[in-house]
């Protein structure tokens, strides 16, 4: 019983991580996509900028950075499993 309060407590944990992590990092790449137009643009349309934008947040999703976000569920299930097979 203790295992599986474990699993679901750590599974809630590990999602609001996850969340939080996911929202940081694409809350510095916006702020990247931002500067880069900033200096690249200083005249620019705003229409524009927000098709532009938003192109490069797409961009973004399908890069390996939000998979890697992920090991956040597979690393601490890692060390878990590790200490238990390692206890027992």
């Amino acid at each position: 019983m203790g295992l599986v309060r474990l699993v679901i407590f750590g599974f809630i944990g590990l999602s609001i991580v996850y969340v939080l992590v996911s929202l940081y990092s694409r809350s510095i790449r916006l702020e990247k996509l931002e500067d880069q137009w900033a200096e690249e643009h200083p005249d620019g349309d705003e229409t524009d900028r927000e098709a532009w934008l938003r192109e490069g947040m797409e961009d973004y999703k399908k890069s390996f950075r939000p998979k890697l976000i992920l090991l956040v569920y597979v690393i601490p299930a890692l060390f878990v499993l590790m200490s238990v097979i390692l206890i027992n």
